[in-house]
């Protein structure tokens, strides 16, 4: 069967396709039937996929085909597109202090947290940038989730509903931040070059440089991007520009030696409604609209993928499994931490467990910090990537529970 899915390229990507989209949607459905967010189904679809491939020498190894990883990595791309595109520059400036305290705090103390277990459970196993990238993984925090419970609860329009919204976005901005100077000094130590602070700093420099040219540069040059694309006479225009314009920045950020994501996040950023507002009048939709198909379509891919990469077996070896408790406490106690920032009169706790799921943005550095390479070596081993994944997934599904509690024992303030 595996020799019938690489004999003729095209018929055996098709059937793989086939099979990657079908295992995302069952594991999906599945998890929303359980109450857990789709994202854990399909990464528990490809984990069983990967257990089939190496118990079973005949079934498809779809973790290391080339055609899938690149359908991946464009999922990957569209997706922090997206996920741009559900804010603004001036949003982030409107959010206020506190969002702007929870966010600074929510990034620090998980990281410092996830830095702390690594260098206590995993001594002498992994290099510092490995725990460094580690404890940026649990930096991350997934807003989709939270905005799910507190529109449940009709709290989304409340005080700590709109810190809560505010914060993430700058936690998202923050973590790209960390993320971009980590992978910069990990690419530039695999290049020869001697690690120390100082270079670390360099490329967190180097990201936030990245960064504000392309959002300041950026939001003067896109207004007349899409003006000039109103003068063409093909229609749907809109879609295939923006995409360009955010593979354009993801391939610059490439190059500037950044993930591919930072890049595509701040194309997302710079495309207000108003730079695109005459398209989307013209062709009576919403640029959000047009590419939340393509979301639906690649990012179970990428999810799928991951999954089919990790070993759940390595969560049986005591130290990993340890490891990944571990990072779970610290993970959820430093999230709790930054709704201390908010401020006496906001309600710290609904705050700190809306920050504390970290959903597919964690995912996402994971899947970033593996393809990293330290010394011709994977940044860090199969087993840990596992024990990373599954704290994230703990986190993630601690979230909601406890914002919904706290919702339930008393109500946030009104805006």
């Amino acid at each position: 069967m595996a020799a019938a899915f690489s004999s003729e390229p095209m018929g055996a990507t098709l059937a793989l396709l086939a099979l990657l989209w079908l295992v995302a949607k069952l594991g999906g459905e599945l998890a929303l039937r359980l109450n857990f967010p789709a994202v854990a189904g399909e990464l528990a679809a490809g984990m069983a996929l990967g257990a089939l491939a190496r118990h079973y020498p005949w079934f498809p190894a779809v973790a290391g085909d080339p055609r899938l990883v690149l359908l991946g990595n464009l999922g990957i791309v569209v997706l922090m597109f997206a996920v741009g595109l559900e804010s603004t520059v001036p949003q982030m400036v409107r959010v206020g202090l506190s969002a702007f305290r929870v966010a600074l705090l929510g990034v620090a103390a998980p990281m410092a947290a996830g830095l702390l277990a690594a260098f206590l459970l995993l001594p002498g196993g992994t290099p510092l940038l490995a725990d460094l990238f580690i404890g940026a993984c649990l930096s991350a925090t997934s807003i989709g989730i939270s905005a799910q419970v507190l529109r449940q609860y009709g709290a989304a329009k409340s005080r700590e509903g709109r810190v809560i919204v505010g914060a993430a976005v700058i936690d998202d901005v923050m973590g790209l931040l960390v993320l971009g100077g980590i992978s910069g000094a990990v690419a530039a130590q695999g290049g020869g070059a001697a690690m120390g602070w100082g270079r670390l700093a360099g490329s967190l420099a180097l990201a936030l440089g990245f960064l504000a040219v392309a959002l300041t540069l950026g939001r003067r040059v896109t207004p007349h991007l899409f003006r000039l694309a109103n003068r063409f006479r093909s229609q749907q225009i809109l879609l295939p520009v923006a995409l360009a314009f955010a593979f354009f920045l993801a391939w610059l950020g490439h190059l500037a030696g950044l993930a591919v994501i930072v890049g595509a996040y701040a194309a997302g950023l710079i495309l207000e409604p108003a730079h695109v507002q005459i398209l989307e009048e013209r062709e009576l939709c919403r640029l959000e609209q047009l590419v939340q198909p393509l979301v639906v379509v690649l990012s179970p891919l990428f999810f799928v993928l991951m999954g089919a990469g990790i070993d759940p077996g390595a969560l049986l070896d005591l130290r990993i499994l340890g490891f990944t408790l571990a990072l779970t406490i610290l993970g959820i106690a430093g999230k709790l931490a930054s709704g201390l920032a908010a401020g006496r009169d906001l309600r710290w706790e609904l705050v700190g467990w809306g920050m504390v799921p970290r959903g597919e943005v964690g995912l996402i550095f994971v899947a970033a910090g593996s393809q990293l390479q330290l010394d011709g070596q994977p940044l860090f081993s199969a087993g840990i990537q596992a024990g990373i994944v599954g704290a994230l997934l703990l986190t993630t599904v601690a979230g909601p529970l406890g914002l919904g509690r706290a919702l339930r024992r008393g109500g946030a303030k009104a805006g």
